[in-house]
């Protein structure tokens, strides 16, 4: 198949995917007890205010006649008024993703050489104290979940050494306070520095073993420029498409990371919104998120596609 029409093909499944998404999760919220009224009237509310507000805010009509109409418009670009917040959701989304887009942003560029460093020095030292001391502990922390590493990293470094800040509340601009940052790109970057680290790592030792390094070698060429020059480019390709994915997957991360540090985020706003059963800020994130989602990992197949084209003959 043509690359052509192989993108023409994922972007329709993505498509589907993404309509399935907010379905579910327009389900998931409508079953929650409550509604955006009862958040709206607070504790002890009247009933008659209860009822004027959801006149009001159109929640008494039928849940597929609401899920329709946004769906209409959010085909159309138009996702929406916020029903906690007088504003469009496009506009609340906007505001809230200056701050993901820097947490994601400082990952993804500390991300690279941290994991190349750390593949690239294990795998020099193969068996080694080095070795089997970095590739437990990559083990150990990519099997914890970011809420317990985070929580841990709270009480250690913010609570009990008071080193950096525990939350961003009260820090105004996240560049004018860059010590609120630390610790949230921190936790956010552990999981995937282990996981890309060990498949640099592997292709290390994999080019180091081959034909053309020993070659290299007996050619008299530095080992420095053996193992960068000759070794590394063959020994990144694996890890080409896991650094796309995890692109894809820090969005999860960047939600628990802001809920635990309180960053006025995408994620921060999400937890917010289905708190106050906001179902149009929800719907409107869901696509983000969605959309996103899809886009990486289209990339992430194309990428594949390109680096082993081989693998896609008689497909």
């Amino acid at each position: 198949m043509s690359l052509p029409r192989y993108v023409a093909r994922r972007l329709l499944l993505g498509a589907v995917q993404i309509v399935l998404v907010l379905s579910l999760v327009f389900v998931l919220t409508e079953a929650l007890p409550g509604d955006a009224a009862v958040t709206i009237a607070g504790d002890n509310p009247d009933p008659a205010v209860i009822a004027a507000l959801r006149q009001r805010l159109g929640l008494q009509r039928p849940a597929w006649e609401r899920f329709g109409e946004w769906l209409l418009g959010a085909l159309h670009g138009d996702f929406g008024r916020s029903l906690v917040a007088p504003r469009p959701v496009a506009d609340i989304i906007a505001s809230a993703a200056g701050p993901t887009a820097l947490l994601a942003a400082l990952a993804v560029l500390l991300l690279v050489p941290a994991s190349v460093g750390l593949g690239v020095l294990s795998a020099s030292r193969e068996g080694g104290r080095l070795d089997r001391f970095v590739t437990s502990s990559t083990l150990g922390l990519y099997s914890a979940p970011e809420f317990a590493v985070g929580v841990l990293v709270v009480t250690v470094f913010a609570v009990q050494l008071g080193w950096f800040p525990p939350t961003a509340v009260g820090s105004g601009s996240l560049l004018a306070r860059p010590e609120v940052l630390v610790l949230p790109v921190v936790v956010l970057l552990l999981r995937p520095v282990c996981s890309l680290s060990r498949l640099v790592r592997a292709g290390m030792i994999d080019a180091l073993a081959s034909d053309y390094v020993r070659h290299a070698r007996r050619a008299g060429l530095p080992p420095g420029r053996v193992r960068f020059a000759h070794a590394l480019p063959n020994a990144l390709a694996p890890a080409v498409q896991q650094l796309a994915r995890t692109a894809d997957w820090l969005l999860g991360g960047v939600i628990v990371v802001e809920a635990i540090f309180v960053v006025p985020g995408l994620g921060t706003t999400l937890v917010d919104a289905v708190s106050a059963r906001d179902l149009p800020l929800v719907q409107g994130l869901s696509v983000l998120f969605a959309a996103t989602t899809v886009l990486v990992n289209l990339i992430a197949d194309i990428a594949a596609r390109l680096l082993a084209p081989a693998s896609e003959v008689g497909r």
